[in-house]
């Protein structure tokens, strides 16, 4: 059965991508010292009045700022350490002491590899760790082992899952980094691939060192600088071929960043095919989320190509998604594929399609001199099951789309019904309400009097006995304050 009712064994329901907010709520004083739960740099101190409650009041609101600066940048709020912060619930884990047991139990029953190194966060997921490896008796050849665990996109059954797995080291395709070997278990995947020393697209964008750590390689560059043109033609246009080849294999990806586009002379190729495999969230999972046209599998692969041309354009990811204009290109028709993939526009009508991108200007005349034949043969059975897991795991984004949507629905309203200009409103009209029921009580006051005293001067319903005058109701009207 492909399709697991129950949550598979070690399977992570949480998704790590997703946006993690913080607020300041309140200050205390202990031992002398102003705190607010905050293990981070904080401002500049004050050895006088330290303690007056409007010096505590803008300590805060700095504070604030500062973590919301944290939490709306795409790294930063993705980092281990800002995650174990905000939530240490969910992430009090040692995810590198859990990677070392799997790998060793893997080394007890295969030898021949060796760990050079542990190449300490070369990458941004918290779950996925990664070791520089040699075979012991090919000593100068080194080659990258990965470790991951299952993510809340899993929804593969666990014999499927391993046989998929195992099947990736016979994918041959020119712009696929061939995996060495590959295997799993029923809560893992380990996997090895030869090491580039070049590193991937991304490093060569930010001039970056391979084996440097995620955040100290991209999080703020140096240098900001796009590619030529004719590479971004040729990297754009392999890239494409492989995404067409996936989709029309049936093969699930939705994980295309720069980091995992590995580079190889002139060529690049394609890593992580196991990561929807092992039902992890893509890398620009908060951004497409909030799209609800970009809904299945191959929609995302051609968002996230419009983040790789982006970045591969420019040196460095676009501020927001999505763009409202773009900085002049090498070429018009550039900008055309990035029109289609990133603006406010094809956000909200949907993207177009992969054979639609290779057709475009700035792909079509691109030769490719490559003459390796593709091969990756997938059984019907598993071919089955693919289908099945992806239309899960479209089903949970298109869900998850569908409560952003209503949040947002709900926020505007809220936002709306708090404005200067909505409090106005409402006071004018609780004015005119006010003046209406007071002169309704006022009219109905004397329509009582006026009956009253009807009734008293025809004599029809009086008693024998002299009649007593009616008081007459007060005519001051009191209303409500406004």
């Amino acid at each position: 059965m492909a399709f697991m009712e129950k949550p598979p064994a070690g399977k992570v329901l949480l998704d790590d991508t997703v946006p993690l907010t913080a607020a300041i709520e309140a200050s205390q004083s202990l031992q002398s010292h102003t705190i607010a739960g905050l293990s981070l740099p904080l401002p500049p101190k004050k050895l006088i009045g330290n303690m007056d409650r409007e010096f505590i009041a803008e300590r805060q609101k700095g504070l604030q700022n500062y973590l919301n600066v944290i939490t709306t940048n795409h790294i930063l709020s993705n980092c281990e350490l800002v995650k174990k912060f905000l939530d240490p619930n969910n992430y009090s884990a040692n995810y590198t002491e859990i990677a070392l047991q799997h790998v060793s139990m893997f080394f007890r029953s295969e030898p021949k590899w060796e760990v050079v190194e542990p190449l300490k966060d070369i990458g941004w997921r918290i779950r996925k760790k990664y070791f520089l490896m040699k075979i012991k008796n090919q000593p100068k050849e080194r080659l990258v082992l990965s470790w991951a665990d299952l993510g809340p996109d899993k929804y593969l059954s666990d014999k499927d899952f391993q046989c998929l797995i195992k099947l990736l080291p016979s994918c041959l395709h020119p712009y696929i980094s061939r995996v060495t070997f590959a295997t799993a278990n029923e809560s893992s995947a380990l996997l090895i691939r030869m090491f580039n020393e070049k590193g991937t697209l991304k490093d060569l964008i930010y001039k970056a060192k391979p084996k440097d750590p995620f955040l100290k390689k991209y999080c703020n560059p140096k240098k900001v600088q796009g590619l030529e043109l004719q590479q971004i033609k040729t990297y754009g246009r392999q890239v494409l071929e492989v995404l067409k080849f996936l989709h029309d294999k049936g093969f699930p990806y939705g994980h295309l960043h720069a980091s995992n586009v590995m580079l190889d002379g002139d060529t690049c190729r394609l890593l992580d095919l196991e990561n929807s495999l092992l039902g992890l969230p893509s890398f620009y999972r908060s951004y497409f989320s909030q799209f609800r046209k970009i809904n299945t599998l191959e929609s995302v692969d051609v968002h996230c190509f419009g983040h790789l041309l982006y970045e591969m354009t420019y040196g460095r990811p676009p501020d927001s998604v999505p763009v409202d204009s773009f900085p002049p290109a090498p070429s018009m028709a550039v900008v055309a594929v990035l029109e289609s993939t990133l603006s406010c526009e094809a956000c909200k009508n949907g993207m177009p399609t992969v054979s639609r991108l290779l057709q475009m200007p700035l792909f079509s005349d691109v030769l490719l001199t490559t003459s390796e034949k593709p091969q990756f043969k997938i059984p019907t059975k598993l071919k089955e099951a693919l289908r099945i897991a992806k239309e899960y795991i479209e089903k949970r984004l298109i869900e998850e789309q569908k409560q952003i949507h209503q949040h947002r629905r709900l926020t505007r309203a809220q936002s709306h019904h708090g404005s200067e200009e909505e409090r106005k409103k409402r006071k004018i009209l609780a004015r005119k309400k006010s003046k209406r029921s007071a002169v309704e009580n006022s009219e109905e006051h004397s329509a009582k009097y006026s009956n009253s005293n009807n009734s008293a001067g025809s004599g029809a319903s009086s008693p024998l006995t002299s009649p007593s005058s009616p008081t007459p109701p007060s005519t001051t009207v009191e209303h409500a304050p406004f």
